[in-house]
């Protein structure tokens, strides 16, 4: 009896404990740890990630998967941000922007990136439309990469009704990735089963060109740009369960060249989303997986750092992933 008692409370234990980490409160205050290996935060569970390098320090920006177990559903309300300028020893800030911050959204803190463009920090998010049926892009603009960050528009910037075109699913107007130019000419990617670009007005905050298609092979969605040298590299999240592939180009416009696959399927995650920065001389993929023990999964997910290597012809060697992770 005493040991079934027992067995009883070590798993109501384990359970109240990944409740507690998968339902983290929203930060509050500035809250600083060091990174032991991957997933490089283990108090809470983090996806989508995006990262800004500015003035030498990194900020992670990441949605907050809050669902709790045993559920198996998506629930992101907002976002959390991260900085270090180590990569080892980070800070997580109060909580910059939440879903509902913009007035005309249902909720739905999915895939988002941050840029900075003439001392402002714009930040291009994905929510549920509030009255436009299905997947929206909104943008968010602040004086700190820090925030506090509000809506800079009052409305979406990309709805469903926009992309008819190309596909009838209401979920393909996802996970913005914004790159700006050697010539400062701005373009905002987009996509699920269908990528799409357009270039953005001087303000950031509207278009300057139509939708445009870009015809990649098994595109899921998860487009990120970056650029090395004389090439552009678009990765990108592709089929289910998802392995990162990519695309080089000479032009930011294309036409791209699939290059392969760049990153397996992350463990115990369906999803897989990027980021690729450079930071003091040195590469580095960031990604998410579910390898939190012991409730981690798709639903709930973890954000891991690993390096990212060139080849001569400038492809990109294939992302080996590790627990140990780049310390």
């Amino acid at each position: 009896m005493v040991k079934g008692i027992s067995n009883l409370y070590g798993k109501l234990r384990l359970l109240f404990v990944a409740l507690v980490v998968s339902m983290g409160l929203p930060a509050q205050n500035d809250t600083t740890f060091v990174a032991n290996g991957n997933p490089i935060i283990t108090y809470k569970y983090t996806a989508d990630p995006a990262v800004l390098v500015y003035d030498d320090k990194v900020y992670l920006y990441a949605g907050h998967d809050e669902c709790p177990p045993p559920h198996q559903h998506y629930l992101l309300n907002e976002w959390c941000v991260f900085s270090s300028s180590d990569l080892k020893t980070w800070t997580e800030h109060p909580v910059p922007l939440k879903a509902k911050d913009f007035a005309w959204a249902k909720g739905e803190a999915w895939a988002s990136q941050v840029i900075e463009k003439g001392g402002k920090f714009y930040w291009y998010v994905t929510v549920e439309h509030g009255t436009i049926p299905g997947k929206s892009i909104g943008v968010a603009v602040a004086d700190s990469p820090l925030g506090p960050f509000k809506d800079a528009r009052g409305s979406a910037l990309i709805t469903n009704d926009m992309t008819t075109e190309y596909t009838r699913i209401s979920w393909d107007d996802i996970d913005p990735s914004v790159y700006i130019d050697e010539d400062g000419q701005v373009y905002l990617f987009w996509g699920n089963t269908q990528c799409y670009y357009a270039r953005l007005k001087e303000n950031m905050i509207e278009l300057d060109s139509p939708i445009m298609p870009v015809q990649l092979p098994r595109f899921t969605e998860a487009p990120w740009i970056h650029k090395q040298g004389e090439w552009y590299y678009l990765s990108y999240a592709s089929e289910f369960p998802e392995k990162i592939c990519y695309a080089m180009s000479k032009n930011i416009n294309g036409p791209w060249e699939y290059k392969g696959i760049l990153n397996e399927i992350a463990g115990n995650s369906n999803t897989n989303h990027q980021a690729i920065i450079e930071f003091k001389g040195d590469w580095y993929f960031i990604y998410h997986n579910g390898s939190i023990n012991t409730e981690g999964g798709s639903f709930r997910r973890s954000v891991c750092i690993d390096r990212l290597y060139y080849n001569p012809d400038g492809t990109m060697k294939r992302v080996i992933m590790t627990s140990e992770g780049i310390h």
